[in-house]
C-alpha cells in the first residue's frame, strides 16, 4: 500500500496496523491533552499562592475568594466561545490562543502590583483554561480510533490531574525555598510570585507541540479540505489506515448536518433538548460534589483545623498523587465497563467519604489561629479526603470529558459541547466563591452538602444517562 505524506512531517511507520494506531494516536492524543495540563496547573496553582496573596494584598477571606474564583468566570466564556471558534479557525488555531493567553497570564499575575490586577490576568488565564477545556476533549475525540477512544479521552483529565500535582509539587518546591511560606522573599520576588509564573514554561510547551500535530479530519472535511483530512487520519492511524473510509463516514455526518448554531439545543419538554440537558447535568454535578474544594482551598482548609503552612501544602501534593492513581485506574476500565458504571460507582464513593468528613469536620474547636481537631477526627478527615479525590477521579473526573465528546449528535456537538463546558465553569465558580464563607459559617455542614450532591449525581446517572461506550461518533443521536 502507498502512503501519503503530510508536507514538512515524518509519517510514523510501525510495525503493525494496531501498533500503529495506537502508538501514534497516543502521541498526537497527548500532545492535545497538554491542554488539560495546564488546565489542571493553572487552576490549582493559586492553592499554594493563596496565603502568599492574601497577606501581600491585605484581603479578607470573601475578597480571597473573589480572586481565585475569577479565573472561572473566564473560564465560563472561553468555553462558551471554544466551540465557535474551533468551527471557525480550527481546532489547532484555538489551542495555540490558548497557550498564548496561559503564557500571558501568568506573567501578568506573577507581577501584578494591585489585587484588582491579579483579578483581571485571572479571567485572562480563565479563559485560556474555558478553552483548553473544550478543545482538548473535542480534538482527541474526532481524531481517536473508536477503539482506544475511551482512553484517549481519558488523558484530558490524566494531563489536568498531572497538571494539578505539579503545581503542588512546584508550589511546595518553592515554598520550601523560601522557609516553607508563600508570603516569604525567595530573591527578588516573593514565593507566591512565582508560583504563578512558573506556569510560563508549560504554556510554550504547548504552544510548539501543537504545532506538531495534524488538524482534525473533522473540521478538514466541514471546510471542504477532504485530501488534508485523508492525510490526517494516515498521520494519526499509521499508513495502514483506512482513511477513504473513515473520511467518507465524516463526509456523510457533515452532509447531514448543518453548522452548529445555539437555537439548534432548543426543543425539549423543558426548552432544551434531554441530550442537553444531559450534558448540562453531568457537568454540573461534577463540581457541586466540591472537588475543586480541594484543589483550590486545601491549604487553607488543613490549616483550618490546626496544621501548619508547609504540612497543608505537603497534604495538597498528597491528594494530587492519589489523583493521578485514581484517574490511572479510570483509564484502564472505562472501556471494559464502561461510563455509565464507573460513575455509578463514584457517586456512592464520593458520598460516603464525605460524609465522614463531615463527621470529622464536626468536631472542630477554637477561633482564630488556635484551631484543633481531636487526633482520631485529624485521621478520618485526612482518609476521607484522599478517598473523596480517588473516587472522584476513577469516575465522574473522566467520565465528564469523555461523555460530552461522545454523546451529542455531530449537528449540534461543538454548541452542546460549549454549553455543558460552560455551565461546569459556572457551577465551578459558584462552588469555589461560596466555599470560604460556608467554611466559615460551619465546615462541617458544608461538606454535608458536598455529600447530598454526590447521591444526587448517582441518581441523576442511573434514571437520565445514557451509557456511549463502544459508539461511533457518527452515530450519536
Amino acid at each position: 500500500m502507498t502512503t501519503s505524506r503530510v508536507p514538512g512531517r515524518a509519517t510514523a511507520q510501525a510495525p503493525s496496523t494496531t501498533d500503529g494506531k495506537l502508538g501514534r494516536s497516543v502521541f498526537v492524543a497527548a500532545v492535545a491533552a497538554l491542554g488539560g495540563f495546564l488546565f489542571g496547573y493553572d487552576s490549582a496553582v493559586i492553592n499554594g499562592a493563596v496565603i502568599g496573596i492574601q497577606r501581600h494584598f491585605h484581603v479578607s477571606s470573601g475578597e480571597t475568594g473573589t480572586i481565585v474564583a475569577a479565573a472561572l468566570l473566564g473560564s465560563a466564556v472561553g468555553a462558551a466561545a471554544a466551540g465557535r471558534l474551533a468551527d471557525t479557525f480550527g481546532r489547532l488555531r484555538v489551542m495555540h490562543l490558548a497557550a498564548a493567553l496561559f503564557a500571558v497570564s501568568a506573567i501578568g499575575s506573577g507581577f501584578s502590583g494591585a489585587v484588582w490586577e491579579l483579578a483581571v490576568w485571572r479571567i485572562l488565564g480563565g479563559i485560556a483554561i474555558g478553552l483548553s477545556s473544550l478543545i482538548g476533549p473535542t480534538y482527541i475525540a474526532e481524531i481517536a480510533p473508536a477503539a482506544y477512544r475511551g482512553r484517549l479521552a481519558s488523558f484530558q483529565q490524566a494531563a489536568i490531574v498531572l497538571g494539578i500535582t505539579a503545581s503542588q509539587l512546584v508550589n511546595w518546591a518553592i515554598a520550601q525555598g523560601a522557609g516553607g511560606r508563600s508570603e516569604n522573599t525567595l530573591g527578588s520576588l516573593e514565593a507566591w510570585q512565582w508560583m504563578l509564573l512558573a506556569a510560563v514554561v508549560p504554556a510554550v510547551l504547548y504552544f510548539v507541540l501543537t504545532s506538531r500535530i495534524p488538524e482534525s479530519p473533522h473540521y478538514l472535511v466541514a471546510v471542504g479540505r477532504i485530501e488534508d483530512a485523508k492525510r490526517a487520519v494516515i498521520e494519526v492511524e499509521g499508513p495502514d489506515a483506512e482513511a477513504d473510509t473513515r473520511v467518507t463516514e465524516i463526509e456523510n455526518a457533515v452532509r447531514t448536518a448543518h453548522k452548529p448554531r445555539m437555537r439548534d439545543l432548543f426543543g425539549g419538554t423543558f426548552g432544551l433538548l434531554p441530550i442537553v440537558w444531559a450534558g448540562i447535568g453531568l457537568a454540573v454535578f461534577q463540581q457541586l460534589v466540591g472537588i475543586n474544594v480541594i484543589f483550590y482551598y486545601s491549604s487553607i482548609l488543613w490549616q483550618s483545623v490546626g496544621i501548619d503552612q508547609s504540612g497543608s501544602l505537603l497534604i495538597s501534593l498528597s491528594t494530587s498523587v492519589v489523583n493521578i492513581i485514581g484517574t490511572v485506574v479510570a483509564m484502564m476500565f472505562i472501556d471494559r465497563i464502561g461510563r455509565k458504571p464507573l460513575a455509578l460507582i463514584g457517586s456512592v464513593g464520593m458520598a460516603v467519604s464525605l460524609a465522614l468528613a463531615a463527621w470529622a469536620f464536626s468536631y472542630k474547636t477554637g477561633t482564630g489561629t488556635d484551631i484543633s481537631i481531636p487526633h482520631s477526627q485529624g485521621l478520618v478527615a485526612l482518609i476521607a479526603a484522599h478517598a473523596f479525590v480517588l473516587f472522584f477521579a476513577v469516575s465522574w473526573g473522566v467520565i465528564l470529558w469523555v461523555m460530552v465528546g461522545e454523546m451529542f449528535p455531530f449537528r449540534i456537538r461543538a454548541a452542546a459541547m460549549s454549553v455543558a463546558t460552560a455551565f461546569n465553569w459556572i457551577a465551578n465558580w459558584v462552588v469555589t466563591e461560596s466555599f470560604p464563607s460556608m467554611a466559615k459559617w460551619n465546615l462541617s455542614a458544608t461538606y454535608a452538602i458536598y455529600a447530598g450532591c454526590a447521591v444526587l449525581s448517582g441518581v441523576f446517572v442511573a434514571t437520565l444517562v445514557t451509557e456511549t461506550k463502544g459508539r461511533r461518533l457518527e452515530s450519536a443521536n
